[in-house]
């Protein structure tokens, strides 16, 4: 298995471009199930979750084709409704294509997913919405199924605004009768991404990034050609690092509304943050200052981006607080960054950071794919040499990141362990 060695202390300077989301990207493809004819989309990045998913549709009978950033899926052939177990457990977002299953054949069987373990992410909200819909729900032997016929026109409230479960009720609803209203829906810029996919396919979907979604049931979806939005995590990442390594660094190809949750908390750290229409330039040569920060769903601070800022606070003198309200156990890399001579201390959900002006570089291991991202922002900071262990979980949302550093500055190589 690979591993990566950070050599720190060296600003990043340099102009640096965002590939496609990941997190856009797999609903996406997911959808493209609900299409019997070809879908074609762009500025797709070259991730170990995408070609999970590839093989998922693959399985299920679709034809998937890539070339350089574009994949072909042609959803004529789709003609099965099970997912097994042994590519479920490989990606949270396989059970994605229960929705699109269920609207397209009413019968959908998907093994329970796997994903990174940041703490319990549970499907009922999802199977609750279903059964709103009409569909018959059985849990047995690690699997889930659903089977029936639409009630037509619903009202669901979501019980906490849940990203997965929105993008699968949404793809849920787009073929059955009626008008279904989802509530209390996430507002994530993915899940706008994903109404506007099913819309340019002939879908009557309005409402995304709002808390109301209202999905009117159409009897077909049309081929389509769809551009994905821009990766915010990757985005944040790379805004971090320049920060964490007292750089100045340009980030093209980034929507500053779906990143202003960060900007915002890297201006209160002390970065200055430019926007230009082109990009956002991050400058962290200034005094940085410690902070309090939150995670919150969309438009609230990311949880996605709690281990990278925590990277970055651990680096600044004073103490910090950092609160995780999505996940429970998302404070793994915690141990990791201790390692590096970082002083966290975790009670519950409230990490406590007294930062420092140094880190030390020390053998890592990546926990998860954001908390191997922050292992590698503090390998920037630090002095010596960080290895990274484990870092399939870094392959699996970030586009060759190693290379994208290398070219602003960083002291970064990548190699296979014997």
């Amino acid at each position: 298995m690979d591993y990566l060695v950070v050599r720190g202390s060296k600003p990043l300077k340099g102009q640096i471009s965002v590939s496609g989301s990941k997190n856009s990207t797999l609903p996406i493809m997911a959808a493209s199930l609900l299409c019997s004819g070809e879908v074609v989309l762009t500025g797709v990045p070259d991730l170990e979750d995408i070609k999970v998913m590839a093989q998922a549709l693959e399985i299920l009978g679709a034809k998937v084709k890539r070339e350089k950033d574009v994949l072909i899926i042609d959803g004529s052939t789709v003609n099965k409704i099970e997912l097994p177990e042994e590519i479920s457990r490989k990606m949270r977002a396989s059970n994605l294509v229960m929705g699109a299953l269920l609207s397209r054949f009413h019968h959908a069987r998907v093994a329970y997913p796997g994903g990174c373990a940041i703490g319990t992410r549970p499907m009922d909200l999802h199977l609750k919405g279903f059964q709103s819909m009409g569909f018959t729900i059985k849990e047995e032997f690690g699997f889930m199924e659903g089977l029936g016929s639409s009630l037509g026109s619903q009202e669901i409230l979501l019980d906490f605004p849940s990203v997965g479960a929105t993008e699968n009720l949404m793809m849920a609803a787009v073929l059955l009768p009626g008008t279904t209203i989802l509530r209390n829906a996430a507002r994530e810029p993915e899940i706008v991404d994903l109404q506007n996919f099913l819309n340019r396919m002939g879908a009557k979907i309005r409402g995304a990034g709002l808390d109301t979604i209202r999905i009117e049931g159409v009897s077909r979806l049309g081929s389509v050609e769809h551009a994905v939005i821009p990766d915010r995590i990757e985005a944040g990442t790379f805004m971090v690092a320049a920060a964490i390594s007292r750089g100045e660094v340009f980030i093209e190809n980034v929507v500053l509304e779906h990143v202003q949750p960060v900007v915002s908390k890297l201006r209160e750290i002390g970065a200055e943050v430019l926007t230009y229409n082109s990009g956002i330039k991050v400058v962290g040569g200034g005094r940085l200052r410690p902070a309090d920060i939150k995670t919150m769903p969309y438009p609230g601070f990311p949880t996605d981006m709690q281990p990278q800022i925590m990277a970055l606070l651990s680096s600044i003198v004073g103490t910090s607080v950092l609160v995780e309200t999505i996940f429970e156990n998302r404070f793994m890399h915690v141990q990791e960054l201790r390692r590096m001579g970082a002083d966290i201390k975790v009670e519950g959900r409230v990490a406590i950071i007294k930062g420092k002006n140094r880190l030390e570089g020390a053998s890592v291991e990546a926990t998860d794919l954001r908390a191997g991202a922050a292992l590698i922002l503090a390998g920037l900071f630090a002095d010596g040499e960080t290895h990274i262990n484990r870092i399939d979980h870094i392959d699996r949302g970030y586009d060759k990141i190693h290379v994208k550093l290398q070219s602003i500055g960083a002291d970064i190589t990548r190699g296979p362990r014997t």
